[in-house]
Order: structure tokens, then C-alpha cells, then sequence
């Protein structure tokens, strides 16, 4: 089966992205001929798999549960795009960067240590794909538009392993499908110290909510 980890963002984060590009991007010039990727399918991916056994499966997962279990849970959001060359536009994010690339890094390792064969290390750039094409074209004016977006906050507190069903070939807009496997969830923040209780002068320790 056809795997890779990544953070899911939630329902209402996307209708926010959603909206952005219907607004935004899918009334501009040459739209109509981009590939644009289903809102379901929105993820930030960590790190990819491929082809993996089913018997690899559950050593993988367990990997990936210590991996996220060992990273705390941090704040994200959507945050403008851009585009990879010709080929495809993106949404970008911002707030806890380094803290995703850490995730990323640790996704990628958990993977490496189950055996599979990873492609070489290259810098982690996080990006949700919302469109591809076909021919090169130019998706700068795609990108500029998405400048200035900002979607709300919202805190990653879980890492997805997703299965990925390629789309039939020749079926006119069919869409890739996507199936969470497992959902590995991450240390929570550790919590302030609480204050003291406040002890009124003169009162015996001890005294207070009596």
C-alpha cells in the first residue's frame, strides 16, 4: 500500500482555505485548466513512504507513535502559498515551523529504522498542494493572490499515517483517495506551575477554605 505520514488540518481550517481559493484563485485567468487537488485530501505531508507491505505496517505505525509521542504539540496555520516551478501551487504555514520540520524529521527516521528506503534528506519546505498541471505554467499570479491570507491558529497535536489510492487512469477528474490508517497523538505541552494558595495575614497555615 501506498504510504506517507502527515498533519491534517482541521474541518474548519480548510473551509477557511476553501473559501480562500474559490475567492481568490479559481476566477483567475487559465483555472479552468489546473488540476485542483480535493479539499478532503488537504494534508501537510511529514514524510513519504511509498509502496509498503502490510506486514511492515505495524512496526511503521509504532515507530511513528513514539516519534510523535517524543514531539509536544504545537500551534499552526495557513499562511499565503507559492508554487513549485511550473507544476504546482501551494499553500504555505506559519507558527510552529521548526517544530513541524522536527516532526517531519522524526516521521522520516521512524520510517528509515522500519526498513524502508527513504529518498535522500532535502530541506523540509511545508506546503498543502492545491493545484498541479500538466505543461508548465506560470502560477505566479495564483501564488500573489494568496498573499496577505492567514487562516486561524490551531494546535497540531497529532501525526496521520495516510494510505493513498492513486486515481484510475483515464477518468476525467477522478481524485486521488485518501484513508487514515492511524492517528499517533503528540506530548502535550507541559503545564505552568500553578500559584500558591494565597495566605491572609494572620491565618494559620493550613486555614485556607475552611
Amino acid at each position: 500500500m501506498r504510504l506517507f505520514a502527515a498533519v491534517l488540518p482541521p474541518a474548519h481550517v480548510a473551509d477557511e482555505l476553501a473559501a480562500a481559493v474559490d475567492q481568490r484563485l479559481r476566477g483567475l485567468p487559465g483555472a479552468g485548466e489546473l488540476r485542483w487537488t480535493g479539499q478532503a485530501g488537504w494534508h501537510f505531508t511529514l514524510a513519504f513512504m511509498g509502496e509498503v507491505d502490510d506486514a511492515v505496517v505495524p512496526e511503521l505505525t509504532e515507530r511513528l507513535e513514539r516519534a510523535a509521542h517524543r514531539t509536544e504539540a504545537f500551534p499552526l496555520r495557513l499562511h499565503g502559498g507559492g508554487h513549485f516551478g511550473g507544476r504546482a501551487l501551494w499553500a504555505g504555514a506559519a507558527g510552529g515551523i521548526a517544530e513541524l520540520r522536527r516532526l517531519a524529521e522524526r516521521a522520516d527516521a521512524a520510517a528509515r529504522r522500519t526498513g524502508l528506503p527513504m529518498e535522500e534528506h532535502r530541506a523540509y519546505r511545508p506546503h498543502l498542494t492545491l493545484a498541479r498541471t500538466r505543461v508548465d505554467t506560470d502560477l505566479s499570479p495564483y501564488a500573489a493572490a494568496l498573499d496577505g491570507f492567514e487562516g486561524t491558529p490551531w494546535e497540531v497535536g497529532e501525526l496521520a499515517l495516510v494510505r493513498s489510492r492513486l486515481p484510475v487512469a483515464g477518468v476525467a477528474g477522478e481524485q486521488p483517495r485518501y484513508e487514515t490508517l492511524a492517528r499517533c497523538p503528540m506530548a502535550r505541552p507541559a503545564a505552568s506551575p500553578t500559584t500558591s494558595p494565597t495566605v491572609r495575614p494572620g491565618a494559620k497555615p493550613g486555614a485556607e477554605g475552611r
